[in-house]
């Protein structure tokens, strides 16, 4: 059967179903993940074609996979969090959804907070065990869509749940039925995708649920999960790893619409976000992310990276406000006493300070030079520096303007009398056996000592 497709405009043949492989024994792809060794990367040089949906966007699960890492948020570190996030967001909802637990009175408490302050975004959602009791629980609390688990690799279905891949299937059919049934939309997390028979039993399955959409005409949200972080975004990689392989086959085998099709990753091998990001250029609508990456393990898609990453490849930011990631950053370590890595891009202490003098000198001339972006402006944070043994005159110069907010007629060059005796000082520590940095405070009292009192008026 030939079509024209709605995207690409062209005739494309969609007689093509895949059916399920109902297998006796797992696949579990061992050539690729033997459990003794590190997990290889396939090519079969099969490259499928970059297809940006006209609209992208991010969605959160700070208070559900965000909370499963560190101690629970109060239902006051919950609202306050998504206040930050919808300011974050900015007036077109660039932030569309944020994913909350209902198991607990706190839980709910919190959602009741937030949906009190009547945002349009991000929308509450939920994520739930998909019992009928849960679904009832959803409707009754006026949420309207819900995440289920579908596990879909056969390390889950042979080795967690026992079952085979069609009693899965079943299984997950009946559930999505109970979420019709409630009225509620389900939102199917497949689970481990990129350890999953893709067209042996992800596509078929997927096709079984898309049918079933559309015969109660209710729609369906897939959300592809790489749970444990093996998906790759390399053109040509192999599946079940390639990004934009399960991408493709969603929206070309599957018929997911790109509006309806979410990814969702884990940063094992350090490639959460670009492999959110090529979900984003091979056709996914939405990323699902959490705060400063907090989640299971090694984290999730850090949510703070996709805005930067949305204006990259958009050329706007459309309405976000990024100021707003210095202050949830600033929550997080002030607030809620969580310990930013110091090297973090964009909340990380060391993020825009440098400890070279050399780097220091070019903040002098031009700040350009070694600062990725006007941060200031973007971050409302001012490129920095700290002072230790190499950061020499200009360091300690650059430290002076910026941290005393000199204007431009008072600033000191790195040849002025108190830098030069500042760099005596901090020469002769380092050279009696110091290790470690200056703290602010040592240099605003070694100051008031060299002048007599006399400190910067800040």
């Amino acid at each position: 059967m030939l079509e024209i497709s709605k995207k690409s405009n062209l005739l494309e043949q969609s007689i093509y179903k895949y059916s399920l492989q109902d297998i006796e024994e797992p696949n579990l792809y061992r050539q690729i993940y033997n459990y003794d060794e590190v997990p290889k990367v396939a090519f079969n040089h099969r490259r499928v074609p970059m297809n940006m949906p006209e609209d992208i966007w991010i969605t959160d699960t700070s208070f559900r996979d965000g909370q499963q890492s560190m101690a629970p948020y109060t239902v006051k570190q919950i609202v306050d969090l998504y206040k930050l996030m919808a300011k974050l967001g900015g007036p077109y909802g660039l932030i569309r959804q944020s994913e909350f637990f209902i198991y607990t009175k706190k839980d709910r408490e919190a959602i009741d907070k937030c949906m009190e302050l009547g945002y349009t975004f991000p929308e509450i959602t939920t994520w739930i065990r998909a019992s009928k009791e849960d679904f009832k629980m959803v409707k009754e609390m006026g949420i309207k869509e819900t995440g289920i688990l579908v596990s879909c690799s056969d390390y889950h279905i042979f080795k967690k749940m026992n079952m085979t891949r069609r009693q899965a299937v079943d299984f997950y059919l009946a559930t999505i039925k109970d979420a019709f049934n409630a009225g509620v939309v389900p939102r199917c997390h497949l689970e481990d995708i990129t350890r999953a028979d893709f067209y042996g039993f992800v596509v078929p399955f997927v096709n079984e649920i898309m049918e079933l959409s559309k015969e109660v005409g209710i729609p369906v949200k897939i959300r592809a999960c790489d749970t444990m972080g093996y998906g790759v975004p390399y053109a040509g990689a192999s599946l079940p790893r390639s990004v934009p392989g399960i991408v493709y086959g969603l929206q070309h085998y599957a018929g997911v619409p790109s509006e309806m099709l979410e990814w969702h990753g884990h940063n094992d091998f350090y490639k959460a976000v670009t492999n959110a990001s090529a979900a984003w250029l091979y056709g996914c609508g939405a990323v699902n992310c959490s705060l400063l990456g907090i989640g299971e393990r090694t984290g999730n898609i850090p949510l703070e990276a996709m805005v930067f990453e949305y204006a990259s490849l958009r050329g706007s930011l459309d309405g976000m406000d990024p100021t707003v990631v210095t202050e949830i950053g600033a929550y997080f370590r002030d607030e809620m006493g969580y310990n930013i890595p110091p090297m973090t891009p964009f909340v990380g202490e060391n993020f825009n300070v440098t400890r070279a003098g050399i780097h220091a000198d070019g903040l002098m001339k031009d700040e350009e030079i070694y600062n990725i972006f006007n941060t200031k402006k973007i971050l409302n944070r001012a490129p920095g520096v700290t002072v230790s043994k190499t950061s020499g005159a200009a360091g300690i110069a650059y430290w002076i303007n910026e941290h005393y907010g000199l204007s431009e007629e008072q600033k000191l060059s790195k040849n002025d009398d108190l830098v030069k005796a500042i760099k005596d000082w901090v020469d002769e520590m380092y050279a009696d056996g110091r290790t470690t940095s200056l703290a602010n405070s040592e240099i605003e009292n070694k100051i008031r000592e060299l002048t007599d009192g006399k400190e910067f008026a800040k």
